[in-house]
Protein backbone atom coordinates (compact mmCIF):
# COMPACT_ATOMS: atom_id res chain seq x y z
CA UNK A 1 0.00 0.00 0.00
CA UNK A 2 1.54 3.33 -1.07
CA UNK A 3 1.86 6.38 1.17
CA UNK A 4 -1.13 8.21 -0.34
CA UNK A 5 -3.43 5.22 0.12
CA UNK A 6 -2.23 4.78 3.70
CA UNK A 7 -2.99 8.40 4.49
CA UNK A 8 -6.45 8.13 2.94
CA UNK A 9 -7.21 4.98 4.96
CA UNK A 10 -6.03 6.67 8.14
CA UNK A 11 -8.19 9.69 7.41
CA UNK A 12 -11.19 7.46 6.77
CA UNK A 13 -10.72 5.67 10.11
CA UNK A 14 -10.45 9.00 11.93
CA UNK A 15 -13.53 10.37 10.17
CA UNK A 16 -15.60 7.27 11.00
CA UNK A 17 -14.55 7.38 14.65
CA UNK A 18 -15.36 11.05 15.03
CA UNK A 19 -18.62 10.74 13.15
CA UNK A 20 -19.75 7.96 15.48
CA UNK A 21 -18.71 10.13 18.40
CA UNK A 22 -20.75 13.03 17.05
CA UNK A 23 -23.77 10.73 16.66
CA UNK A 24 -23.48 9.71 20.34
CA UNK A 25 -23.19 13.34 21.38
CA UNK A 26 -26.02 14.30 19.07
CA UNK A 27 -28.32 11.81 20.78
CA UNK A 28 -28.07 13.94 23.91
CA UNK A 29 -29.28 17.11 22.15
CA UNK A 30 -32.66 18.74 22.66
CA UNK A 31 -35.60 16.52 21.70
CA UNK A 32 -37.69 17.58 18.72
CA UNK A 33 -38.63 16.68 15.19
CA UNK A 34 -36.12 17.73 12.57
CA UNK A 35 -37.43 18.87 9.17
CA UNK A 36 -37.66 16.08 6.58
CA UNK A 37 -34.79 15.32 4.25
CA UNK A 38 -33.04 12.57 2.31
CA UNK A 39 -31.67 9.65 4.31
CA UNK A 40 -27.96 10.31 4.91
CA UNK A 41 -25.27 7.77 4.15
CA UNK A 42 -23.06 6.67 7.06
CA UNK A 43 -20.19 9.03 7.78
CA UNK A 44 -20.51 11.23 4.66
CA UNK A 45 -24.19 12.03 5.12
CA UNK A 46 -25.73 13.73 2.07
CA UNK A 47 -22.49 15.11 0.65
CA UNK A 48 -22.81 13.16 -2.60
CA UNK A 49 -26.12 14.90 -3.30
CA UNK A 50 -24.55 18.38 -3.36
CA UNK A 51 -22.80 18.07 -6.72
CA UNK A 52 -20.83 20.95 -8.24
CA UNK A 53 -23.87 23.23 -8.32
CA UNK A 54 -25.36 23.02 -4.81
CA UNK A 55 -27.92 25.79 -5.41
CA UNK A 56 -29.54 23.65 -8.09
CA UNK A 57 -29.25 20.25 -6.40
CA UNK A 58 -30.71 21.66 -3.16
CA UNK A 59 -33.57 23.19 -5.15
CA UNK A 60 -34.34 19.79 -6.66
CA UNK A 61 -34.27 18.13 -3.23
CA UNK A 62 -36.62 20.78 -1.85
CA UNK A 63 -39.21 19.79 -4.47
CA UNK A 64 -39.36 16.41 -2.72
CA UNK A 65 -38.77 17.26 0.94
CA UNK A 66 -40.24 20.74 1.26
CA UNK A 67 -39.23 24.37 1.80
CA UNK A 68 -37.45 23.53 5.06
CA UNK A 69 -35.40 20.36 5.05
CA UNK A 70 -32.56 18.68 6.88
CA UNK A 71 -29.36 17.37 5.36
CA UNK A 72 -26.24 15.95 6.93
CA UNK A 73 -22.99 17.17 5.45
CA UNK A 74 -20.43 14.92 7.10
CA UNK A 75 -20.90 15.62 10.81
CA UNK A 76 -22.66 18.96 10.22
CA UNK A 77 -26.46 19.16 10.49
CA UNK A 78 -27.70 21.63 7.89
CA UNK A 79 -31.17 23.13 7.55
CA UNK A 80 -31.97 24.41 4.04
CA UNK A 81 -34.58 27.14 3.55
CA UNK A 82 -36.17 27.29 0.08
CA UNK A 83 -39.26 29.53 0.31
CA UNK A 84 -40.00 33.17 1.02
CA UNK A 85 -42.20 32.32 4.01
CA UNK A 86 -39.48 30.23 5.65
CA UNK A 87 -36.84 32.85 4.80
CA UNK A 88 -38.94 35.49 6.54
CA UNK A 89 -39.03 33.35 9.69
CA UNK A 90 -35.25 32.95 9.68
CA UNK A 91 -34.19 36.43 8.54
CA UNK A 92 -36.84 38.53 10.28
CA UNK A 93 -38.86 36.83 13.03
CA UNK A 94 -35.92 34.83 14.42
CA UNK A 95 -33.17 37.06 13.03
CA UNK A 96 -31.27 37.32 16.33
CA UNK A 97 -31.24 33.55 16.85
CA UNK A 98 -29.77 33.08 13.37
CA UNK A 99 -27.49 36.13 13.23
CA UNK A 100 -24.26 34.19 13.82
CA UNK A 101 -22.40 32.74 10.86
CA UNK A 102 -21.20 29.23 10.23
CA UNK A 103 -17.66 30.17 9.25
CA UNK A 104 -15.98 28.08 6.52
CA UNK A 105 -12.47 26.88 7.31
CA UNK A 106 -11.12 28.93 4.39
CA UNK A 107 -12.25 32.16 6.09
CA UNK A 108 -9.93 31.39 9.03
CA UNK A 109 -7.04 32.30 6.72
CA UNK A 110 -5.09 35.29 8.13
CA UNK A 111 -7.59 35.28 11.04
CA UNK A 112 -10.16 36.90 8.72
CA UNK A 113 -12.93 35.19 10.71
CA UNK A 114 -11.95 37.22 13.80
CA UNK A 115 -12.04 40.64 12.12
CA UNK A 116 -14.32 40.53 9.06
CA UNK A 117 -17.65 42.28 9.49
CA UNK A 118 -19.20 39.71 7.16
CA UNK A 119 -18.23 36.75 9.37
CA UNK A 120 -17.81 37.78 13.01
CA UNK A 121 -20.78 37.32 15.38
CA UNK A 122 -23.05 40.20 16.26
CA UNK A 123 -20.91 41.89 18.90
CA UNK A 124 -19.39 45.21 19.93
CA UNK A 125 -16.81 44.92 17.14
CA UNK A 126 -19.45 44.01 14.58
CA UNK A 127 -21.67 46.95 15.60
CA UNK A 128 -18.69 49.31 15.36
CA UNK A 129 -17.77 48.17 11.85
CA UNK A 130 -21.40 48.19 10.75
CA UNK A 131 -21.85 51.72 12.06
CA UNK A 132 -18.77 52.92 10.17
CA UNK A 133 -20.20 51.48 6.94
CA UNK A 134 -23.72 52.77 7.47
CA UNK A 135 -22.74 56.19 8.84
CA UNK A 136 -19.59 57.08 6.90
CA UNK A 137 -19.26 54.99 3.72
CA UNK A 138 -22.68 54.06 2.31
CA UNK A 139 -24.84 56.95 3.53
CA UNK A 140 -27.04 58.77 1.02
CA UNK A 141 -25.10 61.98 1.65
CA UNK A 142 -21.71 60.42 0.93
CA UNK A 143 -22.97 58.52 -2.09
CA UNK A 144 -24.45 61.75 -3.45
CA UNK A 145 -21.16 63.54 -2.81
CA UNK A 146 -19.28 60.87 -4.79
CA UNK A 147 -21.64 60.95 -7.76
CA UNK A 148 -19.06 62.78 -9.91
CA UNK A 149 -16.60 59.90 -9.40
CA UNK A 150 -19.15 57.36 -10.63
CA UNK A 151 -19.95 59.58 -13.62
CA UNK A 152 -16.25 59.76 -14.51
CA UNK A 153 -15.79 55.98 -14.22
CA UNK A 154 -18.84 55.24 -16.39
CA UNK A 155 -17.66 57.72 -18.99
CA UNK A 156 -14.30 55.94 -19.04
CA UNK A 157 -16.16 52.65 -19.54
CA UNK A 158 -18.07 54.16 -22.48
CA UNK A 159 -14.83 55.50 -23.97
CA UNK A 160 -13.34 52.00 -23.84
CA UNK A 161 -16.44 50.51 -25.46
CA UNK A 162 -16.38 53.25 -28.11
CA UNK A 163 -12.84 52.23 -29.08
CA UNK A 164 -14.00 48.62 -29.43
CA UNK A 165 -16.97 49.81 -31.48
CA UNK A 166 -14.71 51.68 -33.91
CA UNK A 167 -12.43 48.66 -34.21
CA UNK A 168 -15.36 46.28 -34.60
CA UNK A 169 -14.12 44.00 -31.81
CA UNK A 170 -16.08 42.32 -29.06
CA UNK A 171 -16.12 43.54 -25.45
CA UNK A 172 -15.80 41.12 -22.56
CA UNK A 173 -18.70 42.57 -20.57
CA UNK A 174 -17.79 41.04 -17.22
CA UNK A 175 -14.15 42.08 -17.49
CA UNK A 176 -15.07 45.64 -18.49
CA UNK A 177 -17.57 45.89 -15.62
CA UNK A 178 -15.00 44.50 -13.19
CA UNK A 179 -12.42 47.11 -14.21
CA UNK A 180 -14.96 49.91 -13.88
CA UNK A 181 -16.14 48.76 -10.47
CA UNK A 182 -12.60 48.27 -9.23
CA UNK A 183 -11.65 51.74 -10.41
CA UNK A 184 -14.73 53.22 -8.78
CA UNK A 185 -13.90 51.62 -5.45
CA UNK A 186 -10.23 52.56 -5.56
CA UNK A 187 -11.06 56.14 -6.50
CA UNK A 188 -13.72 56.42 -3.80
CA UNK A 189 -11.68 54.73 -1.07
CA UNK A 190 -8.10 55.70 -1.95
CA UNK A 191 -8.50 58.58 -4.45
CA UNK A 192 -6.45 56.63 -7.02
CA UNK A 193 -7.25 54.64 -10.18
CA UNK A 194 -6.27 50.99 -10.08
CA UNK A 195 -7.75 49.57 -13.25
CA UNK A 196 -5.73 51.30 -15.97
CA UNK A 197 -5.10 48.76 -18.73
CA UNK A 198 -1.38 48.92 -18.00
CA UNK A 199 -1.78 48.65 -14.23
CA UNK A 200 -0.04 45.62 -12.76
CA UNK A 201 -1.88 46.29 -9.48
CA UNK A 202 -5.25 46.03 -11.23
CA UNK A 203 -4.39 42.77 -12.99
CA UNK A 204 -3.00 41.31 -9.78
CA UNK A 205 -5.97 42.36 -7.71
CA UNK A 206 -8.60 41.10 -10.15
CA UNK A 207 -6.83 37.75 -10.33
CA UNK A 208 -6.67 37.56 -6.54
CA UNK A 209 -10.35 38.47 -6.26
CA UNK A 210 -11.34 35.76 -8.72
CA UNK A 211 -9.21 33.20 -6.92
CA UNK A 212 -10.73 34.08 -3.54
CA UNK A 213 -14.27 33.69 -4.85
CA UNK A 214 -13.49 30.47 -6.71
CA UNK A 215 -11.43 28.70 -4.03
CA UNK A 216 -13.60 29.99 -1.18
CA UNK A 217 -16.68 28.50 -2.84
CA UNK A 218 -15.26 24.98 -3.25
CA UNK A 219 -16.62 22.12 -1.15
CA UNK A 220 -14.12 21.62 1.65
CA UNK A 221 -13.84 18.38 3.64
CA UNK A 222 -12.55 20.41 6.59
CA UNK A 223 -15.95 22.12 6.83
CA UNK A 224 -17.81 18.81 7.03
CA UNK A 225 -15.34 16.96 9.27
CA UNK A 226 -13.91 19.56 11.69
CA UNK A 227 -11.12 17.21 12.80
CA UNK A 228 -9.57 17.70 9.36
CA UNK A 229 -9.11 21.44 9.83
CA UNK A 230 -5.61 21.01 11.22
CA UNK A 231 -4.70 18.89 8.17
CA UNK A 232 -6.31 21.13 5.53
CA UNK A 233 -6.44 18.12 3.15
CA UNK A 234 -7.40 20.08 0.02
CA UNK A 235 -5.06 22.99 0.79
CA UNK A 236 -8.01 25.37 0.57
CA UNK A 237 -7.19 27.35 3.73
CA UNK A 238 -3.52 27.33 2.74
CA UNK A 239 -4.30 28.83 -0.65
CA UNK A 240 -6.67 31.38 0.85
CA UNK A 241 -3.95 32.38 3.32
CA UNK A 242 -1.77 33.28 0.34
CA UNK A 243 -4.55 35.17 -1.45
CA UNK A 244 -5.63 37.10 1.65
CA UNK A 245 -2.02 37.86 2.48
CA UNK A 246 -1.38 39.35 -0.96
CA UNK A 247 -4.52 41.51 -0.82
CA UNK A 248 -3.65 42.75 2.67
CA UNK A 249 -0.10 43.46 1.48
CA UNK A 250 -1.48 45.68 -1.31
CA UNK A 251 -3.73 47.54 1.13
CA UNK A 252 -0.95 47.82 3.68
CA UNK A 253 1.26 49.53 1.12
CA UNK A 254 -1.48 52.04 0.27
CA UNK A 255 -2.11 52.72 3.97
CA UNK A 256 1.60 53.22 4.70
CA UNK A 257 1.89 55.69 1.82
CA UNK A 258 -1.08 57.63 3.13
CA UNK A 259 0.24 57.66 6.69
CA UNK A 260 3.56 59.08 5.49
CA UNK A 261 1.73 61.74 3.47
CA UNK A 262 -0.32 62.73 6.51
CA UNK A 263 2.90 63.61 8.34
CA UNK A 264 3.81 66.26 5.77
CA UNK A 265 3.11 69.85 6.74
CA UNK A 266 1.47 70.55 3.38
CA UNK A 267 -0.77 67.45 3.49
CA UNK A 268 -4.30 68.18 2.28
CA UNK A 269 -6.94 65.69 3.48
CA UNK A 270 -8.82 64.02 0.63
CA UNK A 271 -11.86 63.15 2.74
CA UNK A 272 -11.99 59.76 1.04
CA UNK A 273 -12.89 56.53 2.84
CA UNK A 274 -9.28 55.80 3.83
CA UNK A 275 -8.93 59.21 5.50
CA UNK A 276 -12.16 58.57 7.39
CA UNK A 277 -10.93 55.18 8.60
CA UNK A 278 -7.51 56.50 9.58
CA UNK A 279 -9.06 59.41 11.45
CA UNK A 280 -11.09 56.89 13.42
CA UNK A 281 -7.94 54.86 14.04
CA UNK A 282 -6.38 57.99 15.55
CA UNK A 283 -9.28 58.17 17.98
CA UNK A 284 -8.93 54.43 18.79
CA UNK A 285 -12.28 53.54 17.24
CA UNK A 286 -10.87 51.16 14.64
CA UNK A 287 -7.64 49.19 14.53
CA UNK A 288 -5.24 48.91 11.59
CA UNK A 289 -6.06 45.19 11.21
CA UNK A 290 -9.77 45.98 11.11
CA UNK A 291 -9.18 48.55 8.36
CA UNK A 292 -7.24 46.06 6.22
CA UNK A 293 -9.84 43.31 6.54
CA UNK A 294 -12.74 45.72 6.01
CA UNK A 295 -11.11 46.87 2.79
CA UNK A 296 -10.64 43.23 1.76
CA UNK A 297 -14.38 42.63 2.16
CA UNK A 298 -15.37 45.84 0.37
CA UNK A 299 -13.12 45.32 -2.64
CA UNK A 300 -13.42 41.58 -3.19
CA UNK A 301 -17.17 41.30 -2.63
CA UNK A 302 -18.01 44.65 -4.24
CA UNK A 303 -16.06 44.06 -7.43
CA UNK A 304 -17.19 40.50 -8.04
CA UNK A 305 -20.91 40.76 -7.25
CA UNK A 306 -21.53 43.95 -9.24
CA UNK A 307 -19.61 42.88 -12.35
CA UNK A 308 -21.23 39.42 -12.33
CA UNK A 309 -24.74 40.88 -12.08
CA UNK A 310 -24.10 43.36 -14.90
CA UNK A 311 -22.83 40.52 -17.10
CA UNK A 312 -25.95 38.46 -16.35
CA UNK A 313 -28.20 41.46 -17.10
CA UNK A 314 -26.53 42.10 -20.45
CA UNK A 315 -26.68 38.39 -21.30
CA UNK A 316 -30.41 38.25 -20.59
CA UNK A 317 -31.04 41.40 -22.68
CA UNK A 318 -29.06 40.08 -25.65
CA UNK A 319 -30.93 36.80 -25.31
CA UNK A 320 -34.24 38.70 -25.33
CA UNK A 321 -33.99 41.42 -28.03
CA UNK A 322 -37.57 42.60 -27.52
CA UNK A 323 -36.88 43.35 -23.85
CA UNK A 324 -33.63 45.10 -24.79
CA UNK A 325 -35.54 47.30 -27.25
CA UNK A 326 -38.12 48.17 -24.60
CA UNK A 327 -35.40 49.20 -22.15
CA UNK A 328 -33.64 51.28 -24.80
CA UNK A 329 -36.89 52.98 -25.79
CA UNK A 330 -37.63 53.90 -22.18
CA UNK A 331 -34.22 55.51 -21.79
CA UNK A 332 -34.56 57.37 -25.09
CA UNK A 333 -38.03 58.59 -24.11
CA UNK A 334 -36.76 59.70 -20.68
CA UNK A 335 -33.60 61.60 -21.66
CA UNK A 336 -33.54 61.71 -25.46
CA UNK A 337 -30.66 60.56 -27.65
CA UNK A 338 -28.34 63.55 -27.50
CA UNK A 339 -26.97 63.26 -23.98
CA UNK A 340 -25.49 60.62 -21.73
CA UNK A 341 -27.41 58.92 -18.95
CA UNK A 342 -26.98 60.48 -15.52
CA UNK A 343 -27.36 58.53 -12.29
CA UNK A 344 -30.39 60.59 -11.23
CA UNK A 345 -32.21 59.64 -14.45
CA UNK A 346 -32.61 56.05 -13.28
CA UNK A 347 -35.41 56.99 -10.86
CA UNK A 348 -37.55 57.77 -13.93
CA UNK A 349 -36.86 54.45 -15.62
CA UNK A 350 -39.14 51.83 -14.04
CA UNK A 351 -38.62 49.29 -16.83
CA UNK A 352 -34.84 49.44 -16.43
CA UNK A 353 -35.28 48.92 -12.69
CA UNK A 354 -37.52 45.94 -13.48
CA UNK A 355 -34.78 44.48 -15.71
CA UNK A 356 -32.33 44.67 -12.80
CA UNK A 357 -34.81 43.10 -10.38
CA UNK A 358 -35.49 40.28 -12.81
CA UNK A 359 -31.75 39.71 -13.16
CA UNK A 360 -31.41 39.49 -9.38
CA UNK A 361 -34.34 37.05 -9.25
CA UNK A 362 -32.83 34.63 -11.75
CA UNK A 363 -29.16 35.20 -10.90
CA UNK A 364 -28.72 36.21 -7.25
CA UNK A 365 -25.06 37.19 -6.65
CA UNK A 366 -24.69 34.84 -3.67
CA UNK A 367 -27.13 32.00 -4.41
CA UNK A 368 -27.11 30.44 -0.91
CA UNK A 369 -26.46 33.77 0.83
CA UNK A 370 -23.82 33.50 3.55
CA UNK A 371 -24.41 30.57 5.94
CA UNK A 372 -25.98 31.16 9.32
CA UNK A 373 -25.88 29.20 12.55
CA UNK A 374 -28.61 28.53 15.10
CA UNK A 375 -27.62 30.05 18.45
CA UNK A 376 -30.38 28.14 20.23
CA UNK A 377 -33.06 25.56 19.49
CA UNK A 378 -35.66 27.27 17.29
CA UNK A 379 -39.06 25.98 16.20
CA UNK A 380 -39.99 26.62 12.56
CA UNK A 381 -43.30 25.41 11.16
CA UNK A 382 -43.51 22.72 13.84
CA UNK A 383 -39.97 21.47 13.22
CA UNK A 384 -36.86 21.85 15.35
CA UNK A 385 -33.81 23.68 14.13
CA UNK A 386 -31.29 22.46 16.70
CA UNK A 387 -28.72 24.68 18.34
CA UNK A 388 -25.48 24.68 16.37
CA UNK A 389 -27.08 23.69 13.07
CA UNK A 390 -25.94 25.40 9.91
CA UNK A 391 -28.74 27.24 8.11
CA UNK A 392 -28.63 27.90 4.36
CA UNK A 393 -31.14 30.21 2.66
CA UNK A 394 -31.38 29.23 -1.01
CA UNK A 395 -32.08 32.60 -2.64
CA UNK A 396 -31.70 30.96 -6.05
CA UNK A 397 -34.56 28.53 -5.29
CA UNK A 398 -36.75 31.26 -3.82
CA UNK A 399 -36.35 33.35 -6.96
CA UNK A 400 -37.58 30.44 -9.09
CA UNK A 401 -40.37 29.17 -6.85
CA UNK A 402 -43.33 28.34 -9.16
CA UNK A 403 -45.80 28.93 -6.32
CA UNK A 404 -44.67 32.58 -6.22
CA UNK A 405 -43.52 33.38 -9.76
CA UNK A 406 -45.43 32.77 -12.99
CA UNK A 407 -43.14 31.19 -15.62
CA UNK A 408 -40.31 31.24 -13.06
CA UNK A 409 -37.53 30.34 -15.48
CA UNK A 410 -38.42 33.02 -18.03
CA UNK A 411 -36.84 36.49 -18.07
CA UNK A 412 -39.90 38.75 -17.73
CA UNK A 413 -39.20 42.24 -16.29
CA UNK A 414 -42.88 43.09 -16.85
CA UNK A 415 -43.72 41.07 -13.73
CA UNK A 416 -42.32 43.97 -11.64
CA UNK A 417 -44.08 46.80 -13.46
CA UNK A 418 -46.60 48.43 -11.13
CA UNK A 419 -45.21 46.42 -8.19
CA UNK A 420 -43.65 47.94 -5.08
CA UNK A 421 -41.40 44.89 -4.59
CA UNK A 422 -37.75 45.81 -4.12
CA UNK A 423 -34.49 44.05 -3.24
CA UNK A 424 -33.84 45.81 0.07
CA UNK A 425 -34.74 42.98 2.41
CA UNK A 426 -38.43 43.62 3.06
CA UNK A 427 -39.84 41.38 0.32
CA UNK A 428 -38.59 37.87 0.96
CA UNK A 429 -39.48 36.64 -2.51
CA UNK A 430 -36.47 38.67 -3.71
CA UNK A 431 -33.48 38.83 -1.34
CA UNK A 432 -30.26 39.01 -3.39
CA UNK A 433 -28.60 41.06 -0.62
CA UNK A 434 -30.05 39.04 2.25
CA UNK A 435 -32.24 40.60 4.91
CA UNK A 436 -32.31 41.46 8.59
CA UNK A 437 -29.44 42.85 10.61
CA UNK A 438 -26.87 41.09 8.39
CA UNK A 439 -28.09 42.45 5.07
CA UNK A 440 -25.22 43.47 2.77
CA UNK A 441 -24.09 46.98 3.82
CA UNK A 442 -22.79 47.76 0.31
CA UNK A 443 -26.24 47.41 -1.27
CA UNK A 444 -26.85 51.18 -1.77
CA UNK A 445 -23.66 51.64 -3.80
CA UNK A 446 -24.15 48.40 -5.74
CA UNK A 447 -27.66 49.40 -6.83
CA UNK A 448 -26.58 52.87 -7.95
CA UNK A 449 -23.63 51.57 -9.92
CA UNK A 450 -25.43 48.63 -11.51
CA UNK A 451 -28.36 50.66 -12.83
CA UNK A 452 -26.09 53.46 -14.03
CA UNK A 453 -23.67 51.19 -15.92
CA UNK A 454 -26.43 49.10 -17.50
CA UNK A 455 -28.44 52.12 -18.66
CA UNK A 456 -25.32 53.77 -20.09
CA UNK A 457 -24.22 50.69 -22.03
CA UNK A 458 -27.57 50.03 -23.72
CA UNK A 459 -28.31 53.72 -24.37
CA UNK A 460 -24.98 54.62 -25.96
CA UNK A 461 -24.63 51.45 -28.07
CA UNK A 462 -26.52 48.72 -29.83
CA UNK A 463 -25.12 45.24 -29.22
CA UNK A 464 -24.80 41.99 -31.10
CA UNK A 465 -23.19 38.65 -30.37
CA UNK A 466 -20.02 37.63 -32.13
CA UNK A 467 -20.37 36.02 -35.54
CA UNK A 468 -21.53 32.46 -35.34
CA UNK A 469 -23.52 32.97 -32.14
CA UNK A 470 -27.26 33.51 -31.93
CA UNK A 471 -29.46 34.52 -29.00
CA UNK A 472 -31.08 31.08 -29.01
CA UNK A 473 -27.71 29.37 -28.71
CA UNK A 474 -26.34 31.57 -25.93
CA UNK A 475 -24.78 29.56 -23.12
CA UNK A 476 -26.42 30.62 -19.85
CA UNK A 477 -24.76 28.05 -17.60
CA UNK A 478 -23.52 29.34 -14.27
CA UNK A 479 -20.45 28.52 -12.21
CA UNK A 480 -20.91 28.09 -8.47
CA UNK A 481 -18.57 29.77 -6.00
CA UNK A 482 -19.10 32.20 -3.17
CA UNK A 483 -20.70 34.24 -5.94
CA UNK A 484 -22.61 33.00 -8.98
CA UNK A 485 -20.78 33.89 -12.16
CA UNK A 486 -21.45 33.11 -15.79
CA UNK A 487 -19.58 29.94 -16.75
CA UNK A 488 -18.63 31.37 -20.15
CA UNK A 489 -17.81 35.06 -20.47
CA UNK A 490 -20.25 37.22 -22.41
CA UNK A 491 -18.42 38.83 -25.32
CA UNK A 492 -20.54 41.18 -27.45
CA UNK A 493 -19.82 43.62 -30.25
CA UNK A 494 -20.93 47.23 -29.65
CA UNK A 495 -22.39 49.16 -32.59
CA UNK A 496 -23.26 52.82 -33.11
CA UNK A 497 -26.82 53.72 -32.17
Amino acid sequence: MDFKSSVLCLLLIVIIFLSLLSIVRGSKSSPGKLPPGPVPFPVIGNLLELGNKPHKSLTTLAETYGHIMTLKFGSITTIVISSDTAAKEVLQKHDLSFSTRTVPDSIHAKQHNEVSMAWIPVSTRWRKLRKICNSHIFTTQRLDANQAIRRQKVQELLAFVRQSCQAGVAVDIGEAASSTTLNLLSKTIFSVDWADTNSETAREFKELSRNIMEVGGKSNLADYFPVLKWIDPQRIRGRMTGFFGEVIRVFGSVIETRLLSRKNIDFVPTDDVLDILLNKEDSCEIERTEIEHLLLDLFVAGTDTTSNTLEWAMAELLRNPVILSKAQEEIKHTIGIDRLVEEDDVARMPYLQAVVKETFRLHPPIPLLLPRKAEADVELFGFLVPKGAQVLVNAWAIGRDPSVWMNPNSFMPERFMGSDMDVKGQHFELIPFGAGRRICPGMPLALRMLHFMLASLIHSFNWKLEDGYSAEDMDMEDEFGITLRKAHHLCAIPMHV
